[in-house]
């Protein structure tokens, strides 16, 4: 089986390619934005038609939350029209798209979490264009796959568990916001939930799923927790959103519920604690 993996060079790209060093049945092809500029829709086809795939996971990805709000155009191009060149480069080869989406599809107002059922209503441009990438995706082909996850870290590429050492190493104090909660998520297990769903293969039904690690926390707990676990000196003080405000706004409560993808995939997800363990001992080592 031939995977190709776009975004080759971002936390989950990364995290794909220690994957493949242990799934060697499998063909992998790993492309960066300059190899595969998935926004490009004849250079897209021109490699689809040069080379035959059965997946291809798409972490490829405008993610510059705020920076979106002043080049929609950009974000757009990559989020949206990037996964609509893919879809249907995918479909015409009978190869499956895994598209990796986001929390952001939704406006945070939910208090009891969200189901892969549940109405969007992204509110800035990032998870606007997201949103549209995922609709590009299904309506293309509804036997592709759709995976939202949220708050990713890892040892590679910046993320919020990086900078928060870095800031807690630098500074006697710093301040995290306390009033935006979801579902940190380590991206070696959200690669792991990716390549169990190709596992199952056809048994797998096409659409939307969500991973999260278990467990929901505010970034001010989750920053605390790093401070614990790295043993670091630094007083970190809760702050409200309003304090530090952004160009976009984020959901305030994206608890993205899981139950789907752990029944489909026959997998109790760990939980973010774990993830950060693993995640640390990584960066240590």
């Amino acid at each position: 089986m031939h995977i190709l993996v776009t975004g080759a060079n971002g936390q989950l790209g990364h995290a794909l390619q220690q994957w493949a060093k242990q799934k060697l049945d499998y063909e992998w092809t790993f492309l960066n934005r300059s190899q595969l500029p998935i926004d490009d829709a004849s250079l897209v086809q021109q490699w689809f038609d040069q080379n035959k795939i059965d997946y291809c996971i798409n972490a490829a990805a405008y993610t510059a939350v705020d920076k979106a709000e002043s080049e929609p155009d950009s974000a757009e191009s990559i989020n949206a029209i990037g996964v609509k060149n893919l879809a249907e480069a995918c479909l015409k080869q009978h190869a499956r798209l895994v598209h990796i989406s986001t929390d952001y599809v939704f406006d945070g107002s939910k208090p009891t979490g969200y189901s892969t059922d549940d109405l969007t209503g992204p509110m800035g441009v990032y998870g606007k264009t997201k949103l549209e990438g995922e609709k590009f995706c299904l309506d293309t082909d509804a036997n592709h796959i759709v995976i939202r996850t949220s708050w990713v870290f890892g040892s590679h590429g910046n993320n919020f568990v990086k900078t928060m050492i870095r800031l807690m190493k630098e500074r006697e104090e710093i301040g995290v916001v306390n009033d935006q909660i979801g579902r940190p998520t380590f991206v070696n297990d959200l690669a792991e939930a990716i390549v169990r769903c190709i596992e199952k293969g056809e048994a797998l039904v096409g659409g939307i799923y969500h991973f999260a690690n278990s467990g929901a926390i505010s970034w001010f707990n989750f920053a605390e927790a790093i401070r614990d676990k790295m043993m670091l000196n630094c007083k970190v003080n809760a702050i409200p959103s309003s304090a530090y405000p952004t160009p976009a706004k984020r959901p305030a409560f994206s608890i993205l519920l899981t139950d789907k993808l752990e029944h489909a995939i026959e997998w109790t997800i760990p939980t973010w604690e774990d993830g950060l363990v693993r995640c640390l001992d990584e960066l240590k080592n």
